[in-house]
């Protein structure tokens, strides 16, 4: 397995497999591998002939007072574990190959982004579009894999390989658990014993609300009050946002037809997780 910190070597090396009939994978990261990232290579694997990961801590989608600096850095165990998956190649840029002196470009994607975290943290997502659209333009791949635990993330992204016709095929992975229903993220390492503990309630609230879905309730404030009330007892939990949206365009859905995106952000402490689950009709 080959690791670089240079565009050109990783350009010339995805260049050189696509000259071969090679199709090349890609997997976007900022590293701190958990096995909710080892999934997303091990689908790429298993989907591309030669697959690429970058790891990068992006500066421009963390905003004012959020966790860039202490945000764990783990490139050495990270490679390592890719390399066993398969993986062909890491990618590690420095910021200033990512956005070298002069760069003055962002990408944005308007009313997909402006709900949820969008809100909740300004600027993210242009931070995330901009850097997805230089990575993809450096790796050049067919298809690149993005979780579902970001699931407004995933729609941006789909939108903007969409609108800009970059013909990269985005693929969904599915979110990872913890034995208590947790969804894995990097952050889960900064909780307290008592905040991992009541941590595991944010899961147990979304499958409150779809029993309820699953009974027949069809309106969203019921469902949102369902997950609400599973958290009242559990004291370091503070609820930023809980939604139920349209799980492509990220628009909220009052009424329920036969799918909603349950889409949550919670604090627990300092800690700012989030989650979501797709509630629909079973056949």
């Amino acid at each position: 397995m080959i690791i670089t910190d240079s565009e050109e070597k990783i350009s010339e090396l995805c260049a050189r497999w696509r000259s071969e009939g090679l199709s090349v994978g890609f997997v976007p990261t900022m590293g701190a591998f958990h096995k909710g990232h080892l999934s997303l290579v091990e689908i790429a694997v298993a989907s591309s002939d030669r697959v690429v990961v970058s790891i990068f801590v992006n500066p421009s989608q963390f905003g004012p007072g959020e966790d860039l600096e202490k945000y764990p850095r783990t490139i050495e165990s990270d490679c390592k574990f890719v390399e066993e998956l398969g993986a062909s190649a890491v990618f590690t840029p420095r910021a200033d190959v990512v956005y070298p002196p002069g760069f003055s470009t962002s990408v944005s994607v308007a009313g997909i982004t402006e709900g949820l975290c969008g809100a909740a943290r300004p600027g993210h997502f242009n931070g995330v579009t901009t850097v997805c659209a230089v990575l993809f333009g450096i790796v050049k791949p067919d298809l690149a894999v993005f979780g579902m635990k970001d699931a407004q993330q995933l729609a941006v992204v789909k939108r903007m390989v969409s609108d800009l016709r970059m013909g990269i095929e985005i693929v969904a992975a599915p979110i990872i658990r913890e034995a208590d229903g947790l969804a894995m993220s990097s952050r889960n390492q900064y909780l307290s014993r008592e905040e991992r503990n009541q941590a595991s309630l944010i899961s147990t609230g979304m499958m409150k609300a779809e029993n309820l879905f699953h009974m027949g309730e069809r309106n969203s404030e019921i469902l949102r009050k369902e997950f609400v009330n599973t958290l009242k007892d559990a004291p370091l939990l503070r609820v930023q946002y809980i939604e139920t949206v349209n799980p492509e365009t990220m628009l909220g859905v009052e009424e329920i037809d036969d799918r909603v995106l349950l889409a949550v952000s919670v604090f627990a402490g300092k800690t700012r997780l989030i989650d979501n689950i797709l509630i629909e009709s079973e056949v």
